[in-house]
């Protein structure tokens, strides 16, 4: 699906630090996105099935480019341990074209090893 914007930021919370990690980890090996970023501890309020809940989570940003985050977002759901996993795309308007070159280098299929 072509998008107006050529990179992204994928915000994903996980059950905690380390599968936050993994994630990163394993989207980073596949050069499905550049970089990862983990926050560990974060308190989400919530409602799930008719409830609040609260609990405690950890983030991970992927930065990744439009031609990527489709199957960065599959890896996802397929490997996340929610049913529902929390996984939003959020545009880069702008930004070091430095980087955004960076990105787009390490997510490309053909990136030398």
């Amino acid at each position: 699906m072509s998008r107006p914007f050529s990179h992204c930021l994928v915000y994903v919370t996980a059950a905690d630090a380390e599968e936050a990690r993994e994630i990163g980890r394993v989207l980073v090996a596949a050069r499905l996105a550049a970089c990862a970023n983990v926050f560990p501890g974060m308190v989400p309020i919530f409602r799930w099935e008719g409830q609040i809940g609260e609990g405690s989570e950890s983030v991970v940003i992927l930065k990744t480019t439009e031609s990527r985050v489709d199957a960065l977002i599959e890896a996802i759901e397929a490997m996340h341990s929610y049913d529902c996993p929390c996984a939003l795309v959020l545009p880069i308007m702008g930004g070091s074209q430095a980087f955004l070159d960076w990105i787009s280098q390490e997510t490309s299929e053909e990136a030398p090893e």
